[in-house]
């Protein structure tokens, strides 16, 4: 069907169509869409257009262009949310409707880094258990976490009974969480990680480093967390001062 008509920017148009298409499954998730000709030549659109509307489609994360293969349609995010909101993976999991667990790799106590000194600082940290595990929904990997915390604060023969870090630390130490300084960057292929989690080798991660403070700022957990970006989003409410 021609998109001409349309007195908006065609480039525009196409983004609209190809989105309906996709929400009515015309287009399936993971599905490799037509060739660009065939494409074009459906929307009666100039393969320029064509490929400007894929391009910002791709940074919509919507689809996934692959060099010399095709173009394919991105699963949807199973869990999007306001990155304002601090929730642990695991209730970020159980919010989606999905069954949280843990696959744990490691657990240990290590020196803590001039970095972690850093990040801890005003307080003393002496040595920090870290902890690093896959977090699954229904049974499938979406997050890799490594976790530093005070060993302190946390009992190290009990962490594989509770998937919330949150939950142990505020049991055990009576420390709760009330806020973090999160940083969020995208990752592509992570030659370790990335496979933990079966991606794609096209597949960006999106990484969060997290500091979390109890609500008297005592600095208590630090936080890596990878995401599958196929299976979360996160978005930014912003408003005018």
């Amino acid at each position: 069907m021609s998109i001409k008509a349309d007195t908006r920017h065609l480039y525009l148009q196409v983004i609209d169509q190809m989105k309906k298409d996709i929400e009515v499954g015309v287009y399936k998730e993971k599905e490799k869409l037509p060739s660009e000709f065939e494409l074009s030549k459906k929307l009666g659109v100039s393969r320029a257009t064509l490929r400007e509307a894929l391009r910002l489609l791709e940074e919509d994360n919507i689809v996934t262009r692959r060099h010399g293969v095709g173009t394919f349609v991105n699963s949807k995010p199973i869990f999007s949310s306001g990155i304002e909101q601090l929730n642990s993976v695991t209730d970020m999991i159980v919010q989606s409707g999905r069954k949280p667990g843990s696959q744990y790799l490691s657990t240990e106590v290590v020196t803590p880094t001039e970095d972690d000194k850093d990040r801890f600082s005003p307080k003393q940290i002496n040595s920090l258990a870290k902890i690093e595990r896959v977090r699954t929904a229904d049974g499938q990997p979406v997050v890799y976490c490594i976790d530093k915390v005070d060993e302190s604060l946390i009992p190290l023969e009990q962490v594989h009974n509770q998937d919330s870090i949150f939950q142990i630390l505020e049991d055990y130490s009576n420390k709760e969480i009330s806020y973090a300084v999160t940083y969020i960057e995208p990752v592509g292929y992570h030659e370790i990680i990335s496979p933990v989690l079966n991606c794609e080798p096209d597949q960006s991660l999106l990484l969060l480093k997290q500091m979390h403070y109890t609500e008297d700022d005592e600095p208590v957990l630090y936080s890596s967390n990878y995401f599958r970006s196929d299976v979360f989003s996160f978005y930014v409410l912003r408003k005018r001062p």
